[in-house]
This record gives structure tokens, C-alpha cells and sequence, in this order.
């Protein structure tokens, strides 16, 4: 392994990367911004995965703690989660990372259009850079966000609950209505500003 670190001497060129996407982002933001009146990205994180994560993450799927494994096979060293008020914002910021001249899309899944079972809704995007890096991106709505930190943490606890069954069918019921009312803030901003 290169370096001290899991990334080698990959991490500074990671740095630069995960900066000047960011960069794109925020520069998209404000043209927006000036011409609708309105932010279309409520926040934006970012974040090169940290060693001991990408470290558990190659264990976990039976992969070498290698550079290699941990640039090119785990596939999200880089990472994006765009929030966004609207959904057609998600979609709005999803084609403007399409269409960046030095991204690639290598994979998509609209868990927005079809959730998973366990009513998660996100947009997930996979990007590799011309130099062969990967980029992991998320986009979601505020709600969507939301219902995913709380089943997060809940998924996490470390303590068994009796009312485990409750649980998963009150959260997949809260999905629903987060992403039934989702469409309903959609279709209001859509009156009001006519897009």
C-alpha cells in the first residue's frame, strides 16, 4: 500500500476533486438562485471517507485493505449528499452532474421513482472522473433526508425492541406520507412560480 494512509498519495488528487464538484455545485446554486429568487440545494455535505470507514468497508465486502480496492472497487472514497427542497430539484441537480464535461456516469438508482421496500427514497449516482476516480452522489428532498437519519440511527441501536415489527411498518407508513407530501410541495411551488 502506498503512503501512510488507505488512499496513498491518491489523497490530495481525491481533495481536488471532491473541491472543484463542489465548486460546480455552489456556482449552479447561485445561478439559480438569481434566477428563480430560490436555492434549489437546502445543503450540500461532502466528505472523502475516512480511513477506519474505508478500512470496514473493504472487510465487510471481502476485499484486500488496499489502495486499489479502496479506490476502485469500493467506489465512494468521494462522497456527495445534495439536499434539495423539491423534487424536481433532485432531478434538476442530477442532470447538471450528468452533463459536467469530466464526469462519467457509470451508475444510477431512483429509489425516488421505485423506493425500497423499506420505503427509503434517494437518488444515488455513481461517477468516475477522467482520471479514473470515483464519486458516490445522493441527492434527495428534505423529508427524504430527514426519514433517513431517523432510520439510520434506529437501524443502528444497538438494543433489540420487542416492537421491532411496529417499527419497520410505522417507518415505511411515515415514508410514504413524507413522500406523498413531497409531491404535494412539488405541484404548490409548481402554481406558484409556473415553471
Amino acid at each position: 500500500m502506498e503512503g501512510n494512509t488507505i488512499y496513498g498519495e491518491h489523497l490530495p488528487r481525491l481533495e481536488e476533486i471532491r473541491n472543484e464538484i463542489e465548486g460546480l455545485i455552489e456556482q449552479l446554486r447561485m445561478e439559480i438562485k438569481e434566477k428563480q429568487g430560490m436555492d434549489p440545494v437546502e445543503h450540500c455535505l461532502s466528505r472523502i471517507k475516512s480511513e477506519e470507514s474505508m478500512r470496514e468497508k473493504c472487510r465487510r465486502r471481502g476485499f484486500e485493505e488496499t489502495t486499489y480496492n479502496a479506490l476502485y472497487e469500493i467506489k465512494d472514497a468521494i462522497g456527495f449528499r445534495i439536499v434539495c427542497a423539491f423534487v424536481n430539484d433532485v432531478y434538476r441537480i442530477r442532470d447538471y452532474l450528468k452533463n459536467i464535461e469530466f464526469l462519467t456516469v457509470v451508475e444510477e438508482k431512483d429509489y425516488i421513482k421505485k423506493a425500497k421496500p423499506n420505503g427509503y427514497r434517494s437518488f444515488h449516482m455513481i461517477l468516475q472522473t477522467k482520471d479514473g476516480y470515483y464519486v458516490e452522489v445522493q441527492l434527495r428532498t428534505i423529508s427524504m433526508d430527514t426519514w433517513a437519519a431517523l432510520e439510520h440511527h434506529l437501524k443502528y441501536k444497538k438494543t433489540v425492541n420487542a416492537n421491532e415489527k411496529l417499527i419497520v411498518s410505522e417507518l415505511k407508513r411515515c415514508a410514504d406520507e413524507l413522500a406523498s407530501t413531497d409531491v404535494s410541495m412539488q405541484i404548490i411551488k409548481d402554481m406558484i412560480f409556473q415553471e
